[in-house]
């Protein structure tokens, strides 16, 4: 088992509450990380139905059975345990006594806070970082990146992409989306959910979206509510700042997962990538994603943002950090162009707040200009950590 970057605060706010509650998509690794890092308390799995039954009927006695803790798994599929847990934790008064996992899609978040307010840490896991896929020894290459991407099992099992991403999409997706969002029209949103895969990168119009899918706005809306509770898809919302320009205000849109989002938009090998008119828009997400990744990781919790205003000036990514704004522009070209740089020179001249610049390139090399840095995909998170502390 690779240790997952999120390790260390794991650890931290296991001594800091009384309970940590891991979430995040559905294959992500809660199981694995939380059974590797607290291999010493006792586990038990509520999606089995002999546990899931003992915690229904006599979730006093269930309890009982971990004096000294434990680790509880999909705890979403037995919400009224987190009551007896306050109790529990409130009259124990130690930290670092249970570790709960579960899924969001099914409002787990609300109901703990609702439970366990002010008692429990709360952690996101998220698909593998780059940095976790090579430890895993995927491959590095942008291409691979973009057909594979990061959910754990696929490189921990040397799975086939295409095959393992399709019953990803079946066994999860589809079912989450029945389960939760009362979705009957599966063929409807099968469509929808292809066509959000070939608008990553773009703003969201959920007019245009719906009606391409053949369903109401309403609709579309519901869908991808359903679709960012499963942790599947997620909105990058546009700065604002008291600014002389006429800025936009919808989000971008973009998949947690960019593997999964190749895969929607047809991807079966990973050189289909290299001509496939996608190829910027999906690198693109596998860097934003990789942004979003860190801030959670870190517990940052980071107010990412993208800057364009009516005129058509963008920049791909506003990171915060203790310095200032980072404005990040993301190519997936392997050549660096000076144009490049001068666009985020245009930037850093209209965004009050900016410190530094950064480029995300389809290269191997990093280079330090005196304007900005240019960094591989690969090596973005590492740039991230080193501008967080400055």
């Amino acid at each position: 088992m690779i240790e997952r970057e999120v390790t260390p605060l794991l650890l931290r706010l296991f001594k800091q509450y009384p309970v940590v509650t891991v979430t995040g998509p559905r294959q992500s690794g809660k199981t694995t990380l939380c059974r590797g890092v607290f291999a010493d308390l006792a586990y038990a799995n509520l999606e089995d139905p002999d546990a899931r039954e003992f915690a229904e009927t006599d979730p006093r006695r269930f309890l009982a059975q971990f004096p000294n803790g434990a680790v509880l798994d999909e705890i979403q599929r037995v919400p009224k345990l987190l009551s007896y847990l306050q109790v529990i934790v409130d009259d124990d008064r130690r930290n670092g006594l249970f570790v709960l996992t579960g899924s969001e899609q099914f409002g787990l978040t609300s109901t703990i806070s609702q439970s366990l307010a002010g008692r429990t840490a709360l952690l996101r896991l998220l698909p593998f970082t780059l940095a976790e896929r090579r430890l895993a020894g995927a491959s590095g290459s942008v291409d691979d990146i973009l057909y594979s991407g990061g959910y754990p099992r696929i490189h921990d099992q040397g799975l086939d992409p295409t095959q393992a991403l399709a019953d990803y999409l079946v066994t999860y997706v589809e079912r989450d989306a029945q389960r939760i969002g009362g979705i009957r029209d599966l063929a409807a949103f099968r469509r929808f959910v292809r066509l959000c895969a070939g608008r990553v990168g773009q703003q969201l119009n959920l007019s245009n979206l719906g009606a391409d899918a053949g369903v109401s706005q309403p609709t579309a809306r519901q869908w991808l509510g359903v679709l960012e509770a499963s942790d599947i898809v997620f909105r990058l919302p546009p700065y604002h700042a008291n600014i002389r320009k006429r800025l936009v205000k919808a989000p971008k849109l973009y998949f947690v997962d960019v593997g999964l989002a190749s895969y929607l938009v047809g991807i079966r090998d990973s050189e289909q990538l290299a001509a496939h008119p996608l190829r910027g828009p999906l690198f693109e997400n596998a860097a934003i994603a990789e942004a979003l990744k860190h801030s959670h990781n870190h517990t940052r919790y980071a107010e990412l943002s993208f800057f364009r205003t009516a005129d058509g000036l963008e920049c791909d990514l506003l990171y915060p950090t203790p310095a200032g704004l980072v404005a990040v522009e993301v190519k997936s070209g392997a050549t660096l162009a000076g144009a490049w740089f001068a666009g985020l020179r245009r930037i850093q001249r209209s965004i009050p707040g900016v410190s530094s610049a950064a480029i995300v390139y389809g290269g191997d090399q990093s280079q330090e200009r005196s304007d900005a840095t240019a960094t591989p995909l690969a090596e973005f998170a590492s740039l991230l950590r080193d501008l967080d502390v400055m």
